[in-house]
């Protein structure tokens, strides 16, 4: 298994980087996993408080010297594989990437808090006051689906929907925990993204799988 492809394109994406950022006045940067079972090259830029911003990551397979880029299919649970077969591939689909960052972040929203979902889909927001802006609808696109349950005390839930106004989606985390005097606690927290996020978010998620620790609560 060699990895000289895997360096060649190293090299030319840091030349390509330099030439997309400038057009946005950007600086883009590379970090380079050589080391992982498949290797990997994710993008960034630095923010205002010096913080990494992801958004786009580049695996490598070894084995078939091939580069893809990772989905995940919210309908289908399952993550899916995108092959680029050569070098111009690779640049147009970093560069498109960099572009959908860039579009995205140029949107101005406000920033508010999620609050309680009741049962017929109706979702609430909140300012820093605690004061409500606005009411609006979400149509669930799947069940409660369980990603975590150990015994009959701890159970994490996760359901996916669409805010109708607006097309973006909604993730819903839902804790429940059951204490000594068999009383049931329930957190509840969401999560409101655009389509153009999607994909940065499970790049990033898929990319740092290996770092996650599970739960241990024995």
């Amino acid at each position: 298994m060699s990895l000289e492809w895997f360096d060649r394109v190293s090299s030319e994406l840091q030349e390509h980087l330099e030439s997309i950022c400038e057009k946005y006045d950007q600086v883009g940067h590379m970090s380079i996993d050589r080391g992982a079972k498949h290797p990997r090259i994710e993008f960034f830029v630095l923010n205002e408080e010096d913080e990494r911003e992801y958004f786009c990551t580049l695996f490598f397979d070894p084995h078939n010297e091939e580069f893809y880029f990772e989905t995940f299919d919210l309908e289908f649970e399952q993550t899916s594989r995108t092959l680029l077969s050569d070098i111009e591939d690779i640049i147009d689909a970093v560069h498109e990437s960099f572009h959908d960052y860039m579009n995205d972040d140029e949107d101005d929203y406000e920033e508010v808090y999620e609050v309680d979902l009741d049962d017929q889909g109706e979702h609430y927001l909140e300012d820093d006051d605690g004061d409500i802006l606005e009411e609006i609808d979400v149509e669930w696109e799947t069940p409660e689906v369980t990603a975590f349950k150990y015994e009959d005390e701890v159970e994490v839930t996760y359901q996916f929907g669409i805010v109708e106004e607006t097309g973006d989606g909604v993730l819903r985390r839902i804790n429940r925990i059951k204490t000594d005097d068999d009383d049931l606690i329930k957190d509840e927290t969401n999560f409101i993204f655009s389509k153009e996020e999607a994909s940065t978010i499970i790049a990033m998620i898929a990319s740092h799988m290996d770092s996650l620790s599970e739960f241990d609560l024995q």
